[in-house]
């Protein structure tokens, strides 16, 4: 772990996130574990994005945000509705049958109804890096 200091998860935190070709990553903090990974990539950090696009919006580790190891360099605040991250599917193993979480809630669902939508999981640091930079063996498409 890094000098820095631990800090409190905050809704609406934008991290800079330090990437392996020295540019910057930026993703913004949602309720329930979201966190949505900006489309623009900076040069430096601070090269923020000025749009609120975002290339995915996974489920990220606490200790991931909270270590230090990324700077938070803006709050941008939301309204009520966006606080949540997009719902996301589950998918059961073992019956291949289909659910959609959003707002802490499940509901069952279709295949078809899924498509598109990120699978409900926790992400890693590394796992992100390794995403932002375009390797992809971490997502899985239905």
């Amino acid at each position: 772990m890094s000098g820095k200091r631990r800090r409190r998860l905050k809704i609406g935190d934008v991290y800079a996130i330090p990437l392996p070709n020295e540019k910057y990553a930026f993703g913004k903090v949602f309720k329930d574990a979201g966190f949505g990974i900006y489309e623009h990539i900076g040069d430096s950090i601070d090269d923020l994005p000025d749009k609120e696009e975002y290339q995915f919006n996974v489920g990220v580790y606490k200790d991931v945000l909270t270590s230090g190891k990324w700077e938070v360099v803006d709050n941008r605040p939301f309204s009520n509705e966006e606080t949540f991250p997009p719902p996301k599917y589950i998918r059961d193993t073992i019956s291949g049958e289909f659910s959609i979480y959003y707002k802490g809630e499940i509901r069952k669902s279709n295949k078809a109804e899924c498509e598109g939508l990120e699978a409900a999981a926790v992400w890693d640091e590394h796992h992100l890096i390794e995403r932002i930079m375009g390797d992809n063996k971490w997502h899985k498409d239905l």
